[in-house]
C-alpha cells in the first residue's frame, strides 16, 4: 500500500509512440495555443479599450474568455512538453495543480453562462429597469462567486484527495483528473465520491436551471413582444446557447469518460474526447462572439483598419 505523500510521479499511459509524428503534433498544438491566446486577448483588448462595450454584457464576455485562457493555459504547455517527451510522467505536485486548474475552469465556464444568461434576462425581460438592476456592485459580486466558488470546491476536493492512500500512479490520460487519481485509491473513496458528485452536479445543473428559466422567460416576452425584440433576442443569445451546447458536450464526454471504462473506445478516439472539454470552447467562443455581436465584430473592424498602414 502505497501513501499518497510517498507517491512523486504519476504515469500518464493514454500517450502512445509517436515517432517521427511527435513534431507534427507539436506543431498543431502549439498552433492551436497560439490561435486561442490572440484570438481571446485580442478581445479582451478590445473589450477593455472601447467604453462604449464597458457593459454588463462585454464585462462577463471578458471574464468568459479570461476563463478560456486560464483552461487552455492549464493544459496546452503540459501537452506541448509531453509531446516531445519519451517518458510520460507527471509530478504529484503538477498533478493536483492540472486537476484544480481543469476542474475550476469547467466550473467558472458554466457559472459565467449561467450570469450570462441572467444578464440577457433582464435586458429583455426588463429593459427599462436594466441599469437599476444590473449596477456595478451587482456585476462585481457576480462575477466573485462565478470565480471564487469553482476554487473553493477545488480547494475541499484536492483537500479530501491528497490524503488517500494509493496503490498505483498509472493514469489512463494525457493529463490528470480527479477521479482518475482517486480510482487509485487503496482506501475508503465514498466521502470524496459523494462530494465531488455533489459539487459537479450542484454546479452543473445549478447552472443549466438558471439557464432554462431565464430562456424560458425570454421566450415568452419574443414571442408576445414586437419584431425587434425577438430580433434582439436572437442575435444576442444564439452565440451564448452555441456556446453552452458546445460545452456541455465537452463536458459529458469528460464525466463519462471520468466515470465508465471507455477501453473500447479506440485509443486517439478517447484522447480527442478528453481533449474537447479543454480545447473546442477556447477556440469556438472568440469565433463564435466575434463574428455574431455586432458591437464587437464593428470595433474589431476598425482596430484592424487603423493598425493597417
Amino acid at each position: 500500500m502505497i501513501n499518497s505523500t510517498q507517491v512523486s510521479y504519476f504515469l500518464l499511459a493514454a500517450y502512445f509512440d509517436t515517432s517521427v509524428f511527435k513534431y507534427l503534433y507539436f506543431i498543431i498544438i502549439i498552433s492551436l495555443y497560439t490561435f486561442i491566446l490572440c484570438a481571446n486577448v485580442f478581445l479582451i483588448v478590445v473589450i477593455c479599450m472601447n467604453r462604449s462595450l464597458h457593459e454588463p454584457m462585454y464585462i462577463f464576455l471578458c471574464s468568459l474568455f479570461m476563463n478560456e485562457l486560464y483552461g487552455s493555459t492549464g493544459l496546452f504547455p503540459f501537452l506541448l512538453i509531453q509531446i516531445l517527451s519519451d517518458i510520460h510522467t507527471v509530478s504529484a505536485p503538477v498533478c493536483f495543480l492540472q486537476i484544480f486548474c481543469a476542474h475550476s475552469y469547467g466550473g467558472v465556464e458554466y457559472l459565467n453562462l449561467a450570469v450570462m444568461s441572467y444578464d440577457r434576462y433582464v435586458a429583455i425581460c426588463y429593459p427599462l429597469q436594466y441599469n437599476t438592476r444590473m449596477t456595478h456592485k451587482k456585476i462585481a459580486v457576480l462575477i466573485a462567486v462565478t470565480w471564487l466558488w469553482p476554487c473553493f470546491a477545488m480547494v475541499v476536493l484536492l483537500s479530501l484527495t491528497t490524503p488517500l492512500q494509493l496503490c498505483g500512479n498509472i493514469i489512463d490520460k494525457v493529463f490528470c483528473a480527479s477521479h482518475s487519481v482517486v480510482k487509485l485509491s487503496c482506501s475508503d473513496i465514498s466521502a470524496i465520491n459523494f462530494y465531488g458528485l455533489l459539487a459537479t452536479f450542484g454546479t452543473i445543473f445549478g447552472s443549466l436551471l438558471l439557464i432554462f428559466y431565464t430562456y424560458m422567460k425570454i421566450f415568452l416576452v419574443c414571442f408576445s413582444g414586437s419584431k425587434q425584440t425577438r430580433q434582439k433576442a436572437v442575435s444576442t443569445c444564439t452565440p451564448h446557447l452555441a456556446s453552452l451546447f458546445n460545452f456541455s458536450v465537452g463536458a459529458c464526454f469528460e464525466i463519462l469518460q471520468s466515470r465508465f471504462n471507455m477501453s473500447r473506445v479506440p485509443n486517439m478516439l478517447r484522447i480527442f474526447l478528453s481533449l474537447y472539454y479543454l480545447t473546442c470552447p477556447p477556440l469556438f467562443n472568440p469565433v463564435m462572439y466575434g463574428l455574431n455581436l455586432s458591437k464587437i465584430r464593428n470595433k474589431c473592424k476598425s482596430l484592424i483598419s487603423k493598425a493597417d498602414p
